[in-house]
């Protein structure tokens, strides 16, 4: 089992900048990949990064690439999602979500639907 806790949403400004993190337990953490997604009202969830068990490869969807940057940091058994140059479009419940092996693909299939799963964190940016 991985326990997983999101922390660092919040309201900003169009053009402004938040970095997401995720804690967690239970499993060794550099043994597994790990994403976030993201599910705005009325819409489907949407994975909107991934990067695999040591950082080293990565995965954004079209609608972030060159705005946010995932990475993770295996002493603090965290992964962090810093998002910058927000647009009100981003605005979401942004959910951290681990995968059961440690390749990005164990994030990309089935929309991450057999992993683990934290709470969420609201992210607003408003126009």
């Amino acid at each position: 089992q991985v326990q997983l806790v999101e922390s660092g949403g919040g309201l900003v400004q169009a053009g402004g900048s938040l970095r997401l993190s995720c804690a967690a337990s239970g499993r060794t953490f550099s043994s597994y990949a790990m994403g976030w997604f993201r599910q705005a009202p009325g819409m489907e969830r949407e994975l909107v990064a991934a990067i695999g068990w040591s950082g080293g490869s990565t995965y954004y969807a079209d609608s972030v690439k060159g705005g946010f940057s995932i990475s993770r940091d295996n002493a603090k058994n965290t992964m962090y999602l810093q998002m910058n140059s927000l647009k009100p479009e981003d605005t979401a419940v942004y959910y951290c979500n681990a995968g059961k092996g440690p390749t990005i693909a164990t994030i990309l299939r089935n929309g991450g639907s057999n992993n683990y799963w934290g709470q969420g964190t609201q992210v607003t940016v408003s126009s």
